[in-house]
């Protein structure tokens, strides 16, 4: 049986294993430190679509096809699919998968619907609803920036507090069995993510208002597991950007647990911050979704890193919220991955 720990955490007596993925990245992530490990870089940003909504529609359909054509799957192998976007009523996800014609649970974590995405598919396998489930995200600098700020021809200044939205999309394929030949790579547990608000109001500072989620789900994980940071290779956030890197370190060594020198975040790794100006770093839905697939499964599975504790990390905002005045609650998910 599974075994419920602690407030917030479930460890996996039956394992998913992800057998497949692929992610699509944007022209200007091609250009940034991982350019050699996505499986794709497109150039127009439309996506040969007429909109930016459209574009990341297409994005999420390349991305997923892609993944069950690595496979060797069809859409009709797939039970589920757990996924979502930053877009209003998730149109990006809906729209962009309906041709795929499979049951589908839209979600919406703002950045950290991959965490939420995967530990719905993995509690899905674990629990004998599914063989085989699909978890995909996207997010497009375009529509993000319309929807969230500005149109781009506007062409407004941004702090250096802000992050830049990844053009891109990731999709998983979990599995109750590992993979036929090769390493592969399981998620052995979970963390649920609360909502956690500290009264940020400015939403050109997500990394600030996200940290604090992520130093919750953090603690609660080693908590919960009796583990400590050495426990893991890596403890790998969403988006927090070198802002909020820097928040989430005090605060939990305020906790009394240390995790500088094993700290990754998926918004400082995307992008050069000598070459490339994103300010803080990389944010969106597709940025911890390319940086799984480009490069942490693949330490994974070289056996580089044993165990893995990914925290993708959400600002829950919207345009009403926003205009409204309301503050910037955050929210992160955790997943333990862990090499087979």
């Amino acid at each position: 049986m599974n075994q419920i720990l602690g407030e917030q955490s479930i460890a996996f007596e039956q394992s998913s294993y992800i057998i497949g993925d692929a992610c699509i990245a944007g022209e200007k992530e091609g250009q940034g430190p991982y350019k050699n490990e996505f499986d794709k870089i497109e150039t127009d940003p439309y996506f040969g679509q007429d909109s930016w909504e459209e574009a990341e529609s297409q994005l999420q359909l390349q991305t997923a096809a892609l993944a069950l054509e690595k496979t060797g799957l069809t859409s009709r192998d797939i039970r589920y699919i757990f996924a979502g976007d930053l877009l209003g009523q998730n149109i990006a996800t809906s729209f962009g998968l309906m041709d795929l014609n499979r049951p589908l649970f839209g979600l919406y974590g703002a950045c950290s619907t991959l965490g939420e995405s995967l530990s719905l598919g993995s509690m899905a396998i674990s629990g004998g609803f599914a063989d085989k489930v699909m978890c995909l995200t996207s997010s497009h600098f375009g529509s993000a920036e319309k929807q969230f700020r500005f149109p781009l021809e506007y062409g407004n200044q941004r702090p250096l507090s802000a992050t830049w939205t990844v053009t891109g999309s990731g999709a998983f394929i979990l599995s109750s069995e590992p993979p036929r030949a090769g390493a592969s790579v399981r998620i052995t547990g979970i963390t649920t993510g609360a909502i956690t608000d500290y009264g940020i109001t400015d939403s050109m500072n997500m990394g600030a208002a996200m940290a604090p989620a992520a130093c919750d789900t953090i603690f609660k994980n080693l908590q919960d597991f009796s583990r400590m940071p050495e426990d893991y290779d890596k403890i790998i956030t969403g988006d927090l950007g070198s802002i909020g890197q820097e928040i989430l370190i005090k605060l939990l060594r305020d906790k009394g647990y240390d995790i500088s020198d094993r700290h990754l975040d998926c918004g400082i790794e995307i992008f050069d911050a000598d070459t490339q100006d994103t300010h803080a770093g990389g944010s969106g839905c597709g940025c911890s979704a390319c940086m799984l697939s480009a490069h942490i499964l693949k330490q994974l599975r070289a056996g580089v890193w044993k165990r893995v504790l990914l925290v993708p990390t959400g600002a829950l905002l919207s345009t009403v919220s926003f205009n409204e005045g309301q503050s910037v609650p955050g929210i992160a998910h955790g997943v333990v991955l862990e090499s087979a």
